[in-house]
């Protein structure tokens, strides 16, 4: 693992009481008590979080994420970069505290870890050959048309496609973003699927070897919300965590933050809690 620090700034003063919450505190709590930095693990997934070229946190999850911390009076922050498919069993493991990186709410993690409440509305995008010689749009064309699909390693879009009817020798899995890409580039798949901002990005970057398709032929329910992961253990820290987004979240100073990852006002996640999307994705 690759690991940066973003700042070695004295955490704020500590909150009354904390001799008396002890034994309430979780783990990050104790962290921070003890003067350690909080980390925060992400994958290489542009542009919801990646490394930056000097090792700083890019994306507008870790943009968002640190300026909640920051207004929480936690500066001392660490940054752990991993696999997409390491991040939930590395939380556990106690390797970083906090998951950015734009991770979809849905029923099987929630069981996993606890979920900020929702920071992003986002749909699925599909990436293709120029022309879209295949009129793939929807997971729907994948298992009518009998195409091979590409996605990544632990993305919920497996369940998705899955869901349409699209069979398992349909789905090529892959590491992440740059394989799927070069997967779609090969002819070795007809279509690359992910989150629609991060097939937007591959196809603006791809010099015309691929294009996005229209994101308006997605069903509704294709639609997920991501948050922010954390150890259940953490719920103190989490609460406090939340109470904090509700202010920041659309804010001017928070839609400043995140402009230039491509992150506006349309992608607010509007009244869904983090309760409903457990139980409805």
């Amino acid at each position: 693992m690759k690991m940066s620090t973003l700042t070695t700034t004295a955490l704020a003063g500590l909150w009354l009481g904390v001799s008396a919450i002890a034994a309430l505190a979780g783990p990050l709590e104790d962290r921070i008590a003890a003067g350690d930095t909080i980390r925060i693990g992400f994958a290489n997934e542009i542009p919801f979080a990646y490394p930056g070229e000097d090792g700083t946190p890019k994306g507008f999850v870790n943009a968002a994420v640190i300026g909640v911390l920051a207004k929480m009076g936690y500066t001392n922050i660490e940054t752990v970069e991993t696999e997409w498919g390491g991040l939930i069993p590395g939380l556990n493991a106690g390797q970083f505290d906090i998951i950015t990186g734009g991770m979809n709410i849905l029923a099987a993690r929630c069981e996993n870890i606890a979920f900020s409440e929702p920071m992003a509305k986002i749909g699925d995008g599909f990436i293709v050959a120029p022309g879209n010689p295949k009129g793939i749009q929807t997971y729907t064309d994948v298992k009518d048309k009998a195409v091979m699909l590409v996605t990544g390693a632990g993305y919920s879009n497996i369940d998705a496609a899955k869901a349409a009817g699209v069979t398992e020798d349909q789905i090529m899995i892959v590491p992440g973003p740059t394989e799927i890409l070069a997967a779609v580039t090969a002819g070795r798949a007809d279509a690359g699927t992910g989150t629609y901002p991060t097939m937007k990005q591959l196809a603006d970057s791809s010099g015309g070897a691929v294009e996005i398709v229209d994101p308006s032929a997605m069903p509704e329910e294709s639609f997920n919300w991501a948050g922010v992961g954390f150890r259940k253990e953490d719920q103190d820290f989490l609460d406090r965590f939340n109470a904090a987004q509700k202010d920041y979240l659309g804010s001017p100073e928070m839609l400043a933050a995140v402009a230039e990852y491509g992150y506006s006002e349309a992608m607010l996640p509007g009244d869904k809690t983090t309760e409903w999307v457990c139980a409805n994705r």
